[in-house]
């Protein structure tokens, strides 16, 4: 009879959390897989590698019962042994530790050459952006930077993911152009504030120069930039934005607030009236630009004032993508010392007011592009329909383009023109430009 240690492992490692996490998880694939270790995402297989996530109090709950779920499954022989890296374990390894014991070892941030020792592998330094992307196969997130030096008040990105750190352009072009040999069409560049990029490494911000030497890459055809900071943002990134096609019309820039009084306990760096001309300047650099912002209610001290604040400026700014989520209180953060006193309640109802407002800017938004034609990227087939999105639309947060595939046949990965026929809120409804 084989005995257990005889048995080829298979790998499964499952991602939570955000979309640098997703990155994190295909760099440790793609070695595992260079290690010529069997290797899947969020399948089936006998040693398991959580990547959690410690931002907020859902996230961290989310990571906690993922962890128990496998552990059981351990205790009950499905599976021989279980990992477990990411925020949540650099945050709480030792917490973890002892309140989960059956877990084989608990890895940080930065720990992925001691992790892939504990898999049987060696860390590979000649693996420059050789990754396995678990995204569909026509976008890919790139991470430009890791680490955040902002000292914002309700955040602990920085206990997790420590100092800023810039990628160097070189190593970022090279990652890009083995992307784009693999079929990868769009870039989607992540970090944990984009703005910063080059400081460390160049003394300037450098994000323009660095979309400059991207767009050169060939196969790649559209570059988006998510999780700009509005402080400081280097204004040159707008005229690559204007005149480079390749570069979308698009920018994340959570905002997180309005109310000058709120924004000060944030420690953001900033007022209503800066904030404001800042994206004026943007829509006046470049007609026709998408901004989605995300935002934070529930905050401490956050009166109904403040909030009329908010909710007033929502409408004036008329946002095209938005997103709100109720304030989380997070150990070892500025804000912690303040007085958790807004009621959880409170904290939902207020969210839900704001995402009714946006409902309603963003279904008369999506009601002016009856009629009009797009570029789109397909992304999949889902159920009964092709599903797509504009140079407008990021995947998984923003509108998605709708294509009846019992009428239609679109190639997925591809781009095509499409024209829109009918807008809800959130999605929109087209034909391939060629059919009509």
């Amino acid at each position: 009879m084989r005995t257990k240690s005889l048995k080829k492992n298979k790998i499964n490692v499952v991602t939570l959390g955000c979309s640098k996490n997703v990155y994190d998880s295909e760099v440790l694939m793609g070695q595992l897989r260079a290690n010529n270790k069997e290797v899947v995402h969020e399948e089936e297989g006998n040693v398991v590698v959580i990547n959690t996530c410690g931002f907020i109090a859902n996230a961290k709950e989310e990571s906690v019962n993922t962890i128990l779920e496998y552990v059981q499954k351990k205790e009950a022989g499905a599976v021989d042994k279980v990992f477990v890296t990411g925020c949540l374990s650099e945050r709480y390894k030792p917490d973890l530790e002892k309140e989960i014991p059956n877990v084989d070892e608990y890895f940080g941030t930065s720990d992925l050459p001691n992790l892939l020792k504990a898999l049987g592998a060696d860390y590979k330094h000649e693996l420059l952006g050789e990754r396995l992307t678990t995204t569909p196969k026509n976008y890919a997130y790139l991470k430009i930077a890791e680490g955040c030096d902002r000292p914002c008040s309700f955040c602990a990105i920085p206990l997790m993911r420590g100092k800023h750190k810039s990628t160097p352009i070189e190593a970022l072009v090279t990652e890009a152009e083995k992307l784009a040999a693999k079929g990868v069409k769009e870039l989607i560049l992540i970090a944990q504030d984009l703005t910063y990029y080059g400081l460390d490494l160049y003394k300037k911000r450098n994000l323009a120069e660095l979309l400059q030497a991207l767009v050169q890459v060939e196969g790649i055809e559209w570059i988006r930039l998510h999780y700009a900071f509005p402080t400081g943002f280097p204004m040159d990134v707008l005229e690559v934005m204007r005149n480079e096609p390749k570069v979308c019309n698009y920018i994340d820039i959570p905002l997180q607030h309005i109310s000058d009084a709120i924004l000060k306990s944030m420690r953001r760096g900033t007022t209503q009236a800066k904030t404001t001309k800042l994206l004026q300047d943007f829509r006046e650099a470049v007609p026709g630009m998408t901004i989605r912002t995300t935002l934070i209610v529930g905050y401490p001290r956050e009166t109904e004032a403040d909030f009329e604040i908010l909710k007033n400026w929502v409408k004036e700014m008329r946002f095209e993508r938005l997103g709100c989520f109720t304030y989380s209180h997070e150990e070892n953060t500025h804000a912690y010392t303040l007085e958790d006193d807004v009621p959880e309640e409170t904290k939902q109802q207020r969210a839900n007011e704001i995402m009714e407002i946006q409902s309603q800017i963003s279904w008369e938004l999506n009601q002016g592009k009856i009629g009009k034609t797009f570029r789109c990227i397909i992304d999949r087939k889902e159920g009964n329909y092709f599903v797509g999105r504009t140079e407008h639309d990021s995947p998984d947060v923003d509108n998605e383009v709708l294509i009846d595939a019992a009428q239609h046949y679109v190639k997925v990965g591809e781009f095509v023109d499409i024209e829109i026929t009918d807008a809800s809120d959130f999605d929109l409804y087209g034909v391939p430009a060629t059919s009509k």
